[in-house]
C-alpha cells in the first residue's frame, strides 16, 4: 500500500514536470491558453482517429470531444490573449493583436464548427453511409470557412447539423490550420 502511494505520488510529480516542460516554463495566462490549446489538440487527435477509421466511430465520443473543443473556442480562447501577452514562451505571433478581427472571427468560427460537429455526431461518417452521408455534396454556400486567406465566414449551424460528422470535422480542422498558419509561431 505504501509503495503504491509513493509510485502514485511520483507519477503525479512527473506529470507536473512534464507539463511544465511541455509548456516551456509558461505561467499565468500564457500557460492557461497553452493548456486550452493542448486540450483541443487532444480532442482533435481522438476525433481524427475515428474520422479516418483508425478507431471505431462512436457518436457519444464525437459529441464529447466536440464539446471539449467548443468549450475552449470562441470568446473562451480570445479571452486568453490579452494585449501584451506575446513573446517567449508564448507561440502567439504579434499578428493576433494587430489583426484581432480575423483572429476573433476564426475563434468564433471554430466554436460554430465544434457545435455543428456535436449536432452532426449522430449522422455518422460520409464514407460509412451514416444518416447524413452525401449531404455535404452540392452545398457550395460558403461554409468551408476562410481557409488560408484568413477571411473567416460564419458557417450555417443547421447545414452543419445535417452533414456527415467527418465533413464537419474536416472544416473545423481547416479553421484550426488557418489560425495556426496565420497566428502561431512555427515550432522548431
Amino acid at each position: 500500500m505504501k509503495i503504491q502511494k509513493i509510485i502514485g505520488a511520483g507519477a503525479i510529480g512527473l506529470a507536473f514536470v512534464a507539463a511544465a516542460h511541455a509548456h516551456g516554463g509558461a505561467t499565468g495566462i500564457v500557460r492557461e491558453r497553452m493548456e486550452a490549446m493542448e486540450a483541443m489538440g487532444d480532442a482533435v487527435k481522438t476525433l481524427a482517429a475515428m474520422m479516418s477509421g483508425e478507431t471505431d466511430y462512436d457518436a457519444a465520443t464525437v459529441r464529447d470531444e466536440a464539446a471539449a473543443i467548443r468549450q475552449h473556442a470562441g470568446d473562451a480562447i480570445t479571452s486568453l490573449f490579452p494585449e501584451g501577452s506575446g513573446g517567449k514562451p508564448s507561440e502567439a505571433k504579434p499578428g493576433i493583436w494587430s489583426d484581432w478581427e480575423t483572429f476573433a472571427a476564426l475563434a468564433m468560427q471554430l466554436e460554430t464548427y465544434a457545435e455543428g460537429l456535436e449536432s452532426a455526431a449522430g449522422n455518422g461518417l460520409m464514407h460509412g453511409g451514416g444518416a447524413g452521408a452525401g449531404n455535404m455534396m452540392g452545398q457550395g454556400n460558403g461554409m468551408m470557412g476562410g481557409g488560408m486567406t484568413g477571411a473567416a465566414v460564419t458557417p450555417d449551424p443547421e447545414a452543419l447539423a445535417a452533414m456527415p460528422a467527418d465533413g464537419v470535422f474536416a472544416m473545423m480542422t481547416q479553421t484550426c490550420s488557418a489560425c495556426h498558419t496565420k497566428f502561431r509561431v512555427d515550432k522548431d
